[in-house]
Order: C-alpha cells, then sequence, then structure tokens
C-alpha cells in the first residue's frame, strides 16, 4: 500500500513537471504582456510534430532534432507575439482573448490539414527502463522528466533574477512605461518573453509524447487548459507559482485517479482549484492587488 503511494506521488511528480513548464509560459506572458495566450498548449502539439517530422522524416539525429524541435517552436512564439498580439497591446482585453483562441484554433486546423486527425504513434526518444530503488519502481522517461524540468527551472530562475534581459523582464512587468523611459527595449523583452515560454513548451511536448507516444493535432489541448489551471492556482503571474501550481497540480491529479475515480480526477482537480480561490483569489503564490483611492 505505501509502495504503491509513493510509486503515485512519484508519477504526479512526472506529470506535474510537464505542467509546471507549460504554465510558466502562461505566466510569463501574462506577468509581461498582462494577457492570457490560449494558444501556448498548441505549441505543445507544435514540438511534438517538429520531433516527429525531424526524426522520421528528415531522419536526422534525436540530439539535432531536439535543439530543432525547440527553435522552431521559440521562432513561432515570436512570430504569434508579433503577429497576432503586437497589435492589440492597447486593445480592449475581450479583443486579444478571442485572437488568442482564434490562433489556438488556426494552429490545429493546420495541423490537421498537414498531419491528418489520424493518432500517429512515436516512439520515445528517451529508452523505456525500469529502475528499481529498493521496492520502488519508477521508468527512466520519469526520471529524465524531473531531471529535465528540474535543470530548466533552476536556469530560467537564475536567467530571470541574475541576467541584465532577466532584469528588463521583471522592469516591463511591473510598469512597461517606466521601464522604457529607463531605456528598456520593451517590445524586444516581450518577444524574448514569448520565445522563452514557447521553448519551454517544446520541451513539456517532447516529455509529453515520450510519456504518452502518440500524437494528434489536439494533442496540447488538454494538457494546456490543465496547465493554465496551475498558473492560476500557483498565482497568474509568479514563475515560482506556475512551478508550485505545475507540480500540486499532478499530484492532486495522480492521486485522484489511484485512490477515487479515474472520471472524476479532472472534476477535483478545479474542484480543488474553486476553494483555493475562494481563499486565496490571487493564487498560492500571487501578489494581492492593491487598490488606490
Amino acid at each position: 500500500m505505501l509502495i504503491n503511494f509513493i510509486e503515485q506521488l512519484i508519477n504526479g511528480l512526472r506529470t506535474g513537471s510537464i505542467y509546471a513548464l507549460i504554465a510558466i509560459g502562461y505566466t510569463m506572458v501574462y506577468g509581461i504582456a498582462k494577457m492570457i495566450n490560449f494558444a501556448h498548449g498548441d505549441i505543445i502539439m507544435v514540438g511534438a510534430y517538429a520531433l516527429y517530422f525531424s526524426i522520421s522524416v528528415l531522419g536526422l539525429p534525436v540530439p539535432v532534432a531536439l535543439v530543432i524541435t525547440v527553435i522552431v517552436c521559440a521562432v513561432l512564439g515570436v512570430v504569434i507575439e508579433k503577429v497576432a498580439y503586437k497589435p492589440l497591446r492597447i486593445a480592449p482585453p475581450l479583443a486579444v482573448l478571442i485572437t488568442a483562441i482564434g490562433m489556438s484554433f488556426f494552429l490545429q486546423s493546420a495541423s490537421l490539414l498537414i498531419f491528418g486527425s489520424t493518432p500517429i504513434p512515436f516512439q520515445s526518444v528517451i529508452p523505456n527502463v525500469n529502475i528499481s530503488v529498493g521496492p520502488v519502481v519508477i521508468s527512466s522517461i520519469t526520471v529524465v522528466t524531473l531531471i529535465v524540468t528540474a535543470i530548466a527551472m533552476i536556469l530560467l530562475t537564475l536567467f530571470v533574477n541574475k541576467t541584465k534581459m532577466g532584469s528588463a523582464m521583471r522592469a516591463v512587468s511591473e510598469d512597461k512605461g517606466a521601464a522604457e523611459l529607463m531605456g528598456i527595449n520593451v517590445n524586444s523583452t516581450i518577444s524574448l518573453t514569448f520565445a522563452i515560454g514557447s521553448a519551454l513548451a517544446a520541451v513539456a511536448g517532447v516529455l509529453y509524447i515520450c510519456q504518452y507516444q502518440s500524437m494528434k493535432p489536439t494533442l496540447g489541448a488538454l494538457p494546456g487548459i490543465k496547465a493554465f489551471v496551475a498558473a492560476v492556482l500557483g498565482g497568474i503571474g509568479s514563475i515560482p507559482g506556475a512551478m508550485l501550481g505545475g507540480i500540486l497540480l499532478g499530484l492532486i491529479e495522480s492521486v485522484s485517479k489511484a485512490y477515487i475515480s479515474t472520471e472524476l480526477a479532472d472534476a477535483i482537480v478545479f474542484g480543488v482549484l474553486i476553494v483555493v480561490l475562494l481563499f486565496r483569489p490571487s493564487g498560492l503564490l500571487g501578489k494581492k492587488k492593491i487598490v488606490k483611492v
């Protein structure tokens, strides 16, 4: 019983790590551009297809294919920002929201036209080997997922807190006007944010298809929604909050599926979100809004 519970927690950490990587993209874009990029979940799908195309069609080595996947998604994120969102910087929030949803449908429809609706099987680029730690059995995909996520989060935290561009991102997040007066290129900073968020989504997409080994045009829809929930749960706009929200979401989902009901797992996840927001509307680590009178 205890061993099974520990294994479920490890599975939850694996799934939660993927949600956290995606949620960071949501929360970074919201923190700087004050908008929800609902096309972000579909970047995962693009990353999955980019990896598949690079390996199966172009025949590239796995390390090269992984680099190309990250670059493709980062460039796509910047293009989406320049084409769809930059012209709407001063537009009403509803216009931006509709554009984001439209961009999501556009990416799904484009992949449907190119690859078709039939799910494509994909052999994991991570060798699936079971590793025994005492009585607990952990898959190699889980280990790699946890290690990659930890490295990505450490590098991102160092980048945001220790570099000049990271300082620029934090300044733009606080006040765009003041940042511009200080000589910070706001447009470049926002584009960089989209690139980093999309690159992390690419990494999440690779880890996701290594785990589920199948892809289709709607692949990123559900993980994207759950990652958005994770970002809100942790506190939208807070990078540590996105990390915490993703991990908690994965743990709750895994334990719910194992001990309560597979069908009710998603409902329980959203129920937890509602309860948290009732008591902490800004999320677990979100900043409370100060109303100036």
